[in-house]
């Protein structure tokens, strides 16, 4: 797995790089702004990029925006977001362009490497991996309205097992129904909810996210 690494900070980027570099993960370049960052991966075939937000020449969201638009003219490659911030709406943006593999950890809640790196090989075999903090700012964002008010009493449960990370044979056998039934469930809510045509891995993280919104208590990262 060739991996590029996107932090203004020096001592962040190297450290970074070591870490991962330890892991077994090949460095496939050091970068320390946004700029041309489309064309810098597809010269060094990068399979996945760690990268700040902040990044020069603004330190606003330029590290967010390059990775958005990298997904765009990139959808396999991995993104790991790495950063101090929080920021909400690129974040939805980037969980909703349908594409597997994104991470968004806050460099404060970073304490243990082994689950950094962990995190590191999760995103990069194509799942995803989203620090507490930042799943309660995102949900919070739909608590004015409450899309689940249009699922049937049963949709619902389907969803709260959803939540709880059960396939669709789990929830079946929790309530004592066929799978196809669950199949059929799980169709309808996600229709109800306005979740399109995204590869299904991708519309159950959108539905967890909007059942979380209004139930339950604080998430765990690793959705």
């Amino acid at each position: 797995m060739r991996v590029l690494v996107v932090d203004d900070s020096l001592l962040l980027r190297e450290g970074i790089a070591r870490v991962l570099a330890d892991a077994g993960f090949e460095i496939a370049g050091l970068r320390g702004d946004a700029v041309e960052l489309v064309h810098h991966v597809d010269a060094s075939s990068a399979e996945l990029v760690v990268i700040d937000i902040r990044m020069p020449p603004t330190h606003t969201t330029e590290g967010l925006e390059a990775a958005v638009h990298l997904r765009s003219v990139r959808p396999g490659i991995g993104v790991l977001l790495v950063s101090q911030y929080v920021e909400t709406r690129f974040a939805l943006e980037l969980l909703a362009d349908g594409g597997a593999g994104v991470g968004y950890l806050l460099k404060d809640r970073i304490g243990d490497l082994t689950e950094f790196v962990d995190s590191v090989r999760r995103v990069a075999a194509g799942g995803t991996v989203i620090d507490p903090d930042v799943v309660a700012r995102i949900v919070a964002r739909e608590r004015r309205n409450n899309p689940l008010d249009a699922l049937s009493e049963r949709e619902r449960a389907v969803l709260a097992l959803m939540a709880q990370g059960r396939s669709n044979q789990a929830i079946a056998d929790r309530l004592i129904v066929q799978v196809r039934t669950v199949e059929s469930h799980v169709s309808s809510l996600l229709t109800k909810l306005g979740i399109g045509a995204e590869p299904d891995d991708h519309r159950r993280v959108r539905a967890v996210l909007l059942h979380l919104a209004h139930h339950g208590p604080r998430p765990q990262s690793g959705l």
